[in-house]
């Protein structure tokens, strides 16, 4: 019992609200316009109470979602009003990187905020230096976009066209950015039209199930945690470069377990770099949020009673808690990654059979466009192998959950033409278990364009684990020559940019031992 519920009636209205989640991401996915978000669905939708705290959310992309409580809680300092929608993207004030554009939609039952529907899609362009604004080179966030503090966009029901057309004005494509808001406002509605129809059915009832479900989820980890033994584990991992310099960059975590509890600490970690690869604090707690829900039970209910248990620190300043007017861009889609990388590695001195070797630990972030197009696509690559399982191959590993852009949806939509996209046949690791192989993604740029890479794993392989072999490094290739793992490139028509993304490392000695 949790609050007064059975277990049977618990899970029925737990399951109402993550579906009330889940179908504001299916009519944001339907209603956009950008290839972006209609086919790789680079978007994320949850449902929050009125104190801010996420009660539900779909299964969509990691680093969107543990990032969304601080956007909510940079809107309940702006006083939300009934008939209000807030739009932001911030990354030091509740976003992630500039292209995450969120809308935040209280919800109300007689006139009372009772919830809170948040939207969040990444906009192929957000302005900036570069088509796709993820230049590799920015070294301040003014070059990567416009940035959006909390704003009003509806007032009392009325939207501020003033906020759109501001914003219109500043990016590429603007028809394409305005469907997709569009489609955004949908979605956050119908999240209010299904809440009013389960209170409805449940009345007041419903508002205490919030309570229950994030009870009941903060328990089952607590559970979780105690079974992993107590004690202090470290581990290290470098960023290739920033995009300024090619220097290694370092990331050192501690991982504390004590009981019910785990403190997740970063000191030691490199300070903020001119380059783009700094991360804010929400990026970096969504990384340790990712990991924390891949060593416990999958079957917890994803929402804030999963991370009331955990504490994470890293020093102001510093790469994971960097202040403006730092550039952040690849931090959401790279650093990230590598957070993700390295607080496994210290669990997996804690509680080995629960932690995979490395996986590709990158996006491998590709952008192609001018004035008239923006392509972005994020490449899979090989996921590391298990104690009981072989790695998959050619899929998006850690911080993201996006499908690839078909072939076809792809040359429609932009002036590109796909030469070759394949598995990288051989790049995972060997071990006991193999690492899962990369990909070979190859296009042809029909006419003058810029290209921007943002990509990890090039000089340092994915690791493997208990004398499994490392997954092969990636490359990255501009008409055949390799070019650095972060660049920025004017292209002429006819150049074909080619990315092989990592394998996964192998888990245990390839001669069957585990």
């Amino acid at each position: 019992m949790t609050d007064g519920f059975d277990a049977v009636e618990l899970e029925i209205l737990r399951t109402q609200l993550e579906s009330v989640a889940e179908e504001m991401g299916t009519v944001l996915v339907r209603g956009a316009y950008s290839p972006n978000i209609t086919e790789r669905r680079d978007c994320s939708t949850a449902l929050f109470d009125s104190e801010g705290r996420m009660v539900a959310q779909a299964e969509h992309i990691p680093v969107h979602l543990g990032a969304m409580p601080e956007a909510v809680a940079a809107v309940l300092d702006r006083d939300p009003q009934p008939g209000d929608v807030f739009l932001l993207n911030d990354p030091f004030h509740g976003g992630t990187h500039l292209p995450d554009v969120t809308l935040v939609s209280p919800l109300t039952d007689d006139g009372e905020i009772v919830a809170y529907a948040v939207s969040r899609a990444h906009h192929a362009d957000i302005g900036g230096a570069t088509p796709g604004s993820m230049p590799a080179g920015a070294d301040e966030i003014h070059a990567e976009g416009v940035r959006i503090p909390p704003v009003r966009y509806v007032a009392g029901g009325e939207r501020n066209d003033a906020v759109e057309r501001l914003l219109l004005a500043n990016v590429r494509d603007p028809a394409q950015r305005r469907a997709d808001l569009r489609a955004q406002r949908g979605a956050n509605e119908r999240a209010g039209e299904r809440l009013r129809e389960l209170l409805t059915d449940h009345g007041d009832r419903l508002l205490t199930a919030f309570d229950a479900v994030i009870d009941y989820a903060r328990e089952r980890v607590a559970a979780e945690l105690r079974a992993i033994p107590d004690g202090t584990y470290h581990a290290s991992d470098v960023m290739e470069g920033d995009g300024d310099t090619d220097r290694d960059i370092p990331i050192r975590v501690a991982v504390t377990v004590d009981g019910p509890t785990m403190t997740v600490d970063f000191e030691g970690t490199a300070p903020q770099v001119p380059g783009n690869v700094n991360a804010p604090l929400s990026v970096a707690k969504s990384a340790v949020y990712f990991v924390l829900r891949c060593v416990t039970d999958p079957g917890i209910p994803p929402n804030h009673g999963c991370y009331d248990p955990v504490t994470v620190r890293a020093p102001t300043g510093s790469l994971l808690n960097p202040q403006p007017p730092a550039a952040v861009v690849g931090g959401n889609v790279e650093t990230s990654q590598r957070v993700a990388d390295v607080v496994f590695a210290a669990l997996s001195g804690a509680a080995p059979e629960r932690v995979p070797a490395g996986g590709q630990g990158t996006m491998n972030n590709l952008v192609v466009g001018s004035s008239e197009f923006v392509y972005y696509e994020t490449v899979g690559g090989g996921a590391g192998a298990t104690a009981r399982s072989d790695g998959h191959s050619g899929v998006q590993v850690g911080m993201t959950n996006t499908l690839n852009t078909p072939v076809e949806a792809l040359e429609m939509a932009y002036p590109l033409r796909v030469e070759q996209y394949a598995l990288r046949r051989g790049s995972g690791g060997r071990g006991h278990t193999d690492g899962g192989d990369g990909l070979v993604r190859s296009v042809t740029v029909e006419q003058p364009a810029t290209v921007s890479l943002l990509t990890e794993r090039r000089r340092h392989a994915p690791r493997g684990v208990s004398g499994g072999g490392d997954g092969a490094p990636g490359r990255n290739l501009v008409d055949g020559e390799p070019v650095p793992a972060k660049v920025t490139l004017d292209v002429d028509a006819g150049t074909t940019v080619t990315v092989e993304t990592p394998g996964g490392g192998g888990y245990g000695d390839p001669d069957g031992s585990g």
